[in-house]
């Protein structure tokens, strides 16, 4: 008597595998990843309106910041590794080369006066909302 090993098929865990295998077919391909859009933050104050974007690897000199109107973008290089660009990889998820973002913000703001940092990987921009844009105290006036 012969006896059979049945095996249920998953099919989320060969979804899975799937993208795993195109995702190595298109690395291949390509020979890079890029950064294809960096995780943003974004709140908004009274005042002005903060953002947060992680740009771990990325030199302060390869970021390019602009602001139109309420418009608001972020680009840059992660460059690569000469020394290990030549090697086998093994296991390749960071990514490298050229990206760019773009949030459209909750409103206008002053351009002129946009505050940039950069620490530990993480850009911080405070955006100071056009004066059309802040609340404004009403009085009432009385007869």
């Amino acid at each position: 008597m012969v006896a059979f090993r049945f095996r249920m098929m998953d099919p989320w865990r060969e979804l899975s595998q799937l993208r795993q295998e195109m995702n190595r077919m298109f690395e291949s391909a390509i020979g890079r990843r890029e950064i294809a859009h960096p995780p943003c933050n974004v709140w908004s104050g009274d005042d002005d309106i903060l953002v947060t974007c992680e740009l771990p690897g990325v030199a302060k000199d390869s970021v390019d910041i602009s602001v139109i109107g309420d418009t608001l973008t972020i680009s840059g290089e992660r460059k690569t590794d000469e020394q290990i660009d030549r090697a086998a990889y093994h296991r390749r998820e960071r990514g490298t080369g050229a990206f760019s973002r773009t949030v459209q913000l909750p409103g206008r703001v002053d351009a002129k006066k946009v505050d940039a940092s950069y620490e530990d990987g993480v850009l911080t921009l405070r955006l100071p909302k056009a004066a059309e844009e802040r609340p404004r105290k009403i009085e009432i006036k009385t007869a």
